[in-house]
């Protein structure tokens, strides 16, 4: 948090810019452990920002299925949710995807025990439908919660539909698929007008 105050107040000094801050914990499960780990990065942050006027949001990784069904309890110590699907994949499915991608994951497909890997495209029927429940949850505590998609299935077009649909406000994904997921966003869009 400290490192992160400092560089955005020397982009405001240097180029005299104001930066957006977002501070995200990881990995959170229950309220209360983001509200400690909260009040830990609340402090640096007051001690480090002084008058430079910057805005700081805390926020969290929804990576495990209990932070998405109890996302209106957590949403209440949060400023934004980014949901890690590759993480809430492997929580919400039981898998490692190493050791699935480099053992049996293949051959789920191949036998269609799953139609697709559900590392690449997002598991609309099991994962995505905690993405889903979250984003309402967080959303019945803070109706302008901001709510975004971090990893792979940010730049898979059948994700990038199904994340608009459910109202997430953005996705985020690997630089080489930034220009599959703009035109992927903006069709899912359009589509949905």
């Amino acid at each position: 948090a400290r490192a992160i105050i400092r560089a955005a107040i020397a982009v405001k000094e240097r180029e005299g810019d104001t930066v957006e801050v977002e501070i995200m914990i990881p990995l959170v499960a229950l309220r209360q452990e983001l509200k400690f780990q909260r009040e830990i990065v609340e402090r640096a942050v007051a001690e480090e920002i002084g008058d430079s006027g910057i805005d700081v949001k805390i926020g969290t990784m929804i990576e495990l299925p209990r932070a998405a069904l109890t996302a209106d309890e957590i949403a209440e110590e949060a400023d934004f949710f980014s949901f890690g699907t590759n993480d809430l994949t492997q929580t919400g499915i039981g898998i490692s995807r190493d050791d699935a991608e480099n053992g049996f994951l293949a051959q789920y497909v191949i036998d269609h025990v799953l139609e697709q890997n559900p590392f690449e495209s997002i598991d609309i029927d099991g994962v995505g439908q905690l993405v889903e429940i979250g984003v309402d949850k967080g959303r019945s505590t803070k109706p302008k919660l901001k709510t975004g998609v971090c990893g792979e299935h940010g730049g898979d077009p059948a994700s990038i539909e199904f994340f608009n649909r459910v109202g997430l406000d953005y996705v985020s994904c690997s630089p080489f698929r930034v220009p599959i997921a703009r035109f992927a966003a903006a069709k899912a869009v359009l589509d949905q007008r």
